[in-house]
């Protein structure tokens, strides 16, 4: 059972600016690349950004989580270490890693989340996960509702899994076909997407069957529409993807489940958002209008419709249309949908690929482009550029505030103000420790005393109606002033000067305690790890009965993890060994036979002109797939 009932929106940021847009548009937890060894090789940030980005996250009781999750060799563990306690120091919250060489480092007590890098997939994994020390467990994108219940009925581990964003053709952490045709290893974040690229399927006799087509290529995740089913298997975390993702994909899609998700929390006492604040959008938030490449919630409900975008892995957009009418410069729509000036479209040409332009002006119901591109009668149209909600997303389009009260009390000389949260705005129950962290921020109260004569005022409603306009102005700073206790103090005279200095000290003392590093509690450390006595006692033994390189294994404190746990052979890593024959670069839930509607299991018909095994074919590069019917996945293998 789940430990916390307190439900996390989880936003990604590529840099700090966008750290800090993730928070504003109302993120629980931000995850942030390390200065190295992150799964997105460009989207390191320094110590002194991810030390920035946490103190700004504690203002409003948002987690920083730091990715340092790829492989690493011998000669960068000592710099990885280095730079774990680094992260620590700054006062990040967890550690996201992907390799198990890192739990035999002399760690600090920084929580571990095993990266979805790490093949999350099975109840006996996640269970290894929490026995050895982990903290959360980021679940592989494949797994349906059904096997996320199974999980989490099993096991007490915090469950995160991913909502939005660009899918992995592949498990996670089980593609080499990066690093097969380039040396470019996707577990050493250096990923150079060959799933996004063309090809062609023949059958074993060489026969065409599909030509050129982007038949690897998924669309984008999108459960926005499934946030209760999610919370009701076990989820705690809801994930968006996009570590390499703009500020505009942030503030949006940020915004539009930070929505959905208080929509599914309202009238439900049971369940409270991790964080804190209020935020308001003064934009719609709308998934559509931000790269995209379709919809998909992958196999949550089991396996159903396609998977694939095979046309393009460009940005789909939205559809606004079909043409129903071309000139010499100028083509009409269907529907209600009229674009505007600058917008950029794209459709599906007569060749089957995907086309695009630029809308130069509308008039008339007519749209004139800067070129024509063979536009047709039929063709849908899509708009994956709207320059009105991108000129919007450039200006302010979010505030997060937290409401408190103030109280205004009189002392032996003078006054000071008092400051609390509103009551049952949040539960803060959880990580957050409502009976100590609330205290500290109530005691803050006091600390902005203000020595000065108590002089009785002329007319008590107007000192009154003074002292509410003064002390409910919070300006730029993260508070909302809901409601003032004047404690009877109308009764004396305030200057404008004398209540701005009650209250700005009072804000800025207040600022300091919420943003302050909270003192850590000791990481869960398995009793194995370190025995006082030198001994190792391998008594979590890893859950497999047989071990290869799919567990990526490139350096010694990595095969002494595994051989601790009881396997005595381990294999290295693809990238650590000379790999020769018939290579599996790719095991994946996508299967082109069910795609292509071949699939006889799910009531597809197998056409008799061709022969299995099929082939996928790049130019020089050719790929051979296995299609296991047993565990309904597809094997892609390589000759190297």
């Amino acid at each position: 059972m789940r430990s916390t009932n307190n439900i996390e929106l989880l936003a990604p940021a590529k840099n700090l600016e966008c750290g800090i847009a993730a928070i504003r548009h109302g993120a629980d937890a931000v995850y942030i690349g390390a200065p190295k060894f992150g799964a997105r090789e460009a989207a390191g940030n320094s110590i002194e950004e991810i030390g920035k980005l946490a103190t700004e996250a504690r203002l409003f009781g948002v987690k920083t989580y730091v990715t340092l999750n790829t492989i690493l060799y011998d000669n960068e563990l000592p710099e990885a270490e280095r730079i774990i306690r680094q992260v620590y120091e700054t006062g990040a919250d967890a550690l996201i890693i992907q390799d198990f060489g890192i739990l035999e480092m002399d760690l600090p007590p920084i929580a571990l989340h095993a990266s979805t890098q790490a093949n999350n997939f099975t109840v006996d994994k996640i269970k290894f996960l929490e026995a050895v020390g982990f903290k959360r467990a980021v679940l592989a994108r494949e797994l349906s509702l059904r096997q996320i219940e199974e999980i989490s009925a099993q096991t007490s581990i915090e469950l995160e899994a991913f909502v939005h964003g660009s899918l992995c053709v592949s498990l996670s952490g089980q593609c080499f076909m990066s690093y097969a045709m380039g040396g470019r290893s996707a577990n050493r974040g250096a990923c150079a997407q060959p799933c996004r690229k063309k090809y062609t399927l023949t059958d074993a006799t060489g026969k065409s069957i599909i030509r050129d087509k982007h038949l690897l290529s998924l669309k984008d995740l999108n459960r926005s529409q499934s946030i209760a089913e999610l919370v009701a298997a076990g989820v705690r975390s809801l994930k968006i993807e996009g570590r390499l993702k703009e500020m505009d994909y942030v503030k949006n899609i940020t915004a539009y489940y930070r929505l959905e998700l208080d929509r599914y929390l309202e009238g439900k006492p049971e369940f409270a958002p991790s964080s804190y604040g209020k935020t308001t959008f003064f934009f719609t938030p709308d998934p559509a209008k931000t790269f995209h490449r379709g919809a998909t919630d992958y196999f949550m409900h089991g396996r159903q419709d396609s998977v694939a975008g095979i046309d393009s892995p460009k940005s789909t957009g939205e559809e606004i249309g079909e043409v129903v009418r071309v000139n010499r410069d100028s083509f009409q729509l269907s529907g209600y949908i009229l674009p505007g000036n600058n917008d950029g479209l794209t459709f599906v040409n007569r060749k089957g690929e995907s086309d695009g332009l630029k809308v130069n002006r509308v008039g008339n119901g007519s749209i004139f482009p800067d070129k024509m591109n063979d536009i047709f009668v039929g063709a849908r149209i899509y708009r994956n550029w709207d320059h009105s909600f991108q000129m919007a997303l450039g200006k302010k389009t979010s505030e997060r505030k937290i409401p408190i009260d103030i109280k205004l009390e009189s002392t032996v000389d003078g006054f000071n103000v008092r400051a609390a949260f509103v009551p049952a705005h949040h539960a803060l129950d959880g990580d957050f420790d409502v009976t100590q962290d609330e205290a500290v921020i109530k005691s803050a109260a006091t600390v902005n005393s203000v020595v000065m004569d108590k002089v009785p005022a002329n007319d008590a409603a107007k000192s009154r109606e003074n002292i509410l306009r003064q002390l409910s102005k919070s300006g730029d700073t993260p508070f909302l002033v809901k409601d003032i206790d004047t404690g009877g103090n109308e009764q004396y005279f305030f200057t404008s000067q004398q209540l701005n200095e009650l209250r700005r000290g009072l804000l800025e003392q207040l600022e300091a305690i919420m943003s302050a590093k909270k003192p850590f509690q000791p990481a869960k450390i398995e009793p194995s790890v370190k025995q006082k006595n030198g001994t190792q006692d391998p008594t979590i033994p890893y859950p497999a009965d047989s071990f290869h390189f799919e567990n990526n294994i490139c350096n010694r404190l990595a095969m002494q993890f595994y051989r601790r746990h009881g396997l005595e052979l381990p294999e290295t890593a693809v990238e650590k060994r000379v790999a020769t024959g018939r290579l599996q670069v790719m095991i994946t839930k996508h299967c082109i036979q069910h795609e292509l509607g071949f699939c006889k299991r799910f009531g597809g018909t197998f056409p008799d002109e061709f022969a299995l095994p099929f082939s996928l074919k790049d130019g020089a590069n050719s790929f051979e797939l296995e299609f296991d019917c047993m565990i309904c996945m597809m094997r892609v293998f390589k000759e190297v």
